[in-house]
């Protein structure tokens, strides 16, 4: 954690590593811990998704008619972006907020800057990230992949709670397959539609509740993992690069945010 930007409000504490993917190391509320810490060399905590999320399909993505080859990082597919992989830059701090910035670069094919901003008080944290280009037009995706505990030390397990209006039926190949289907019961590794915005609470009883909240209409929810779960806001399904283009262009930057506002029950 050397690297690392701590901020700070109230009893709460944001551990941010530019160094590390600009990933979000550890929240503490309270003192309390709210993120998978590094297990096994993995770093884990909240990292950002970008200039994709999820899975591309076979690495590959067209724009117009270029096809452009990512590296297959989690073979068949490429997943979840390369900025958990770069070094950013810290552009400006101070106790309660950051903002960091890196250029994009191989093995993404376009030139642009994305840049990832942290607000906290005692009571929330919003993240916020726009990607912006500086020549051509090219799709993109935004989104952010936090790891919940199951269980924060003592008492019981985190509840989900949400309510979607639709699920992304999972194919063989863990894509969606374009068909909409009613929600169905978890474990979850799946994509789900909200278009009146994102909206889900994590509760561990008689402990704290979390909701996470986007103006965005998208969210994996994955729940397969023993020690962890996640409520991932994104710009876009899974393979969005083929299946559902957001364009950045030079006057209409692609942004995006998230909020995770809490409440404790003790």
């Amino acid at each position: 954690m050397g690297s690392g930007v701590l901020l700070h409000a109230g009893d709460v504490e944001l551990t941010v590593d530019p160094a590390d993917g600009c990933r979000v190391e550890s929240l503490r509320i309270g003192g309390t811990e709210v993120l998978r810490g590094p297990e096994n060399g993995k770093p884990f905590g909240c990292f950002p998704m970008v200039p994709w999320c999820g899975r591309t399909e076979n690495g590959r993505f067209r724009d117009g008619d270029k096809v452009h080859q990512l590296p297959v990082n989690s073979p068949p597919h490429a997943i979840h972006g390369t900025g958990r992989d770069a070094r950013w830059r810290t552009a400006a701090r101070d106790e309660a907020s950051a903002s960091f910035t890196y250029e994009l670069t191989s093995p993404w094919p376009y030139k642009g800057r994305v840049t990832q901003t942290f607000e906290l008080t005692p009571d929330a944290l919003t993240l916020s990230m726009g990607v912006e280009t500086y020549d051509d037009s090219f799709p993109a995706q935004i989104g952010w992949h936090p790891w919940f505990r199951r269980n924060l030390g003592s008492g019981a397990d985190v509840e989900l709670a949400f309510e979607a209006a639709w699920q992304e039926e999972r194919g063989d190949n863990h894509l969606p397959t374009g068909r909409r289907v009613d929600p169905r019961p978890g474990p979850w590794d799946d994509c789900f539609g909200m278009p009146d915005g994102v909206e889900v609470t994590l509760t561990w009883p008689r402990q704290l509740e979390i909701k996470v909240t986007s103006r965005e209409e998208w969210v994996v929810v994955y729940d397969e993992q023993e020690a962890a779960v996640c409520v991932e806001p994104q710009t876009g399904p899974p393979n969005g690069l083929n299946t559902l283009p957001r364009l950045v262009t030079p006057v209409d930057p692609l942004e995006a945010s998230t909020t995770w506002a809490w409440r404790r029950l003790s």
